[in-house]
């Protein structure tokens, strides 16, 4: 088949994917899973979970790194570019949309009553996929010990990036041969203050870009990583938002199709409009594509262990106590009465026992928020 031919295959194979991808990146991957290695054979099945697990180790948002790793698959940089703008653009269509909405009307009584319920679910949401990603790596008394660090670190105001970066450096140190560990603590601190320091703090467009670039470089885990990420930032450093904005942004993320991390479409809009929501977008989800242009070809290997894969390990340790002090945060403003308890508790249940949607989860916090707003 002629490349282009390939491309414009790609092309269609992941805009459908990312009109119809509601369910967060399980649900996205196994719809890709089912298109490229069942019904198109694109890829083998062994080599697709080699792709999975190498978007589960590097930073940026899971899906669209698979939906990028599944281009360059079939058709090399160019698929990949294809499948990523593609997959990426009708998550970012809605996202902006939603975002002019609710810039316009947010403000009106039953725009922000709809978020009386959804908000307590997010926290069970944020809860849900701390716990899925914390069993693999959270087995012991080491790595106990670091994530209460982390913990600790993140309640006290320490920079979230550096939380996350000086977790995956103390579980390779705690991981190494003695006769090792001087040598990789020199080579990995010398770099970690000024990404860890780095940030934005004006609203103009480059400034926008440059803190969604860092973020997308150091975002593990899913989109949640995002919010957990940024929370502090954008609303007590920068004061882009305020905290209700800001979890109604990650809500926004997670009813529309694509990946997650489309918010940050929502969130550029809220700071600076159409411009804002282009840089935004741009820089958080370039690094994917960069870091899969540069690790495409030796990525799988990493599952087989090493230094590397020993801190991306740790890394994941500090995302999880990250977001467990924002889900912490979200509750202290969401659970405002009884019901609000009550709403989160069956959330928890739901997605615990019976792996109910997120999508199908918010909506139905949705009708609950209006049938309080207009009966009670």
């Amino acid at each position: 088949m002629k490349k282009n031919n390939k491309l414009y295959e790609i092309a269609i194979l992941f805009l459908k994917l990312g009109t119809i991808g509601f369910g967060g990146p399980p649900a996205n991957i196994a719809l890709m899973e089912q298109e490229t290695v069942h019904k198109r054979k694109w890829v083998e099945q062994d080599y697709f979970l080699d792709m999975l697990a190498a978007t589960n180790l590097i930073p940026g948002p899971n899906a669209a790194e698979m939906a990028l790793h599944l281009g360059y698959a079939r058709a090399g940089w160019t698929g990949m570019v294809t499948a990523g703008v593609f997959y990426i653009f009708p998550s970012f269509l809605l996202s902006l949309v939603m975002g002019v909405l609710y810039a316009r009307y947010g403000s009106i009584p039953q725009v922000e009553a709809i978020f009386y319920a959804i908000n307590p679910l997010l926290i069970s949401i944020i809860i849900t996929s701390a716990y899925r990603l914390g069993r693999g790596v959270i087995r012991n008394w080491k790595s106990g010990l670091v994530f209460l660090a982390c913990l600790i670190a993140t309640l006290l105001g320490l920079n979230e990036t550096l939380v996350i970066l000086l977790s995956g450096i103390v579980w390779v140190l705690l991981n190494l041969p003695p006769g090792k560990k001087e040598s990789l603590a020199f080579l990995f601190l010398s770099p970690i203050a000024p990404l860890g320091a780095f940030a934005a703090s004006n609203t103009s467009i480059t400034g926008i870009f440059l803190y969604f670039l860092k973020t997308g470089a150091v975002m593990f885990g899913s989109g949640l990583a995002l919010l957990a990420l940024i929370q502090n930032d954008v609303v007590n450093v920068f004061h882009w938002m305020t905290q209700r904005q800001l979890v109604d942004a990650i809500t926004v993320g997670q009813i529309t199709p694509g990946p997650v991390s489309s918010a940050a479409t929502f969130i550029g809009y809220q700071i600076a409009g159409f411009p804002g929501a282009f840089a935004a977008t741009l820089g958080i989800f370039l690094p994917s594509f960069l870091i899969v242009i540069l690790t495409s070809k030796w990525l799988p290997t990493i599952k087989k262990g090493g230094v590397l894969h020993s801190f991306l390990q740790g890394v994941t340790i500090g995302v999880i106590a990250i977001i467990l002090v924002v889900a912490y945060r979200i509750l202290l403003t969401a659970i405002t009465d009884t019901l609000t308890l009550v709403i989160t508790l069956v959330g928890l249940v739901l997605l615990w026992k019976y792996k109910v949607e997120t999508v199908w989860l918010i909506l139905g916090g949705v009708a609950i928020s209006l049938i309080k707003f207009y009966v009670f």
